[in-house]
């Protein structure tokens, strides 16, 4: 596939940008070059290729998810700033 000039053009008029010729001469020439390096890819064979979800071969650790109903509000109010009646009192941002 190869975007022209014009096909350049029509889609900076269909997004009303103003684009001068040689812009969009270098934009699709751009393209191109883009596409070209697209098609390269799509002929590359990666039917026996697992799909990689992360470049690292290390995984996260992660705790088990288990509810905990021992939260200490205690020990995190005692050094809160302010507290009232068990609740965090913030300063008014919204007037």
């Amino acid at each position: 596939m190869t975007i022209t000039t014009e096909d350049i053009l029509d889609c900076a008029n269909l997004s009303r940008l103003a684009l001068d010729e040689k812009t969009a001469q270098n934009y699709a020439g751009n393209l191109d070059k883009i596409l070209a390096m697209m098609d390269i890819l799509d002929g590359v064979n990666t039917d026996n290729i697992k799909p990689l979800a992360n470049i690292h071969e290390a995984c996260n650790e992660l705790r088990a998810d288990i509810a905990n109903s021992d939260i200490g509000r205690d020990g995190f109010q005692a050094v809160a700033p302010m507290v009232q009646d068990g609740l965090y009192l913030v300063p008014q941002v919204i007037e």
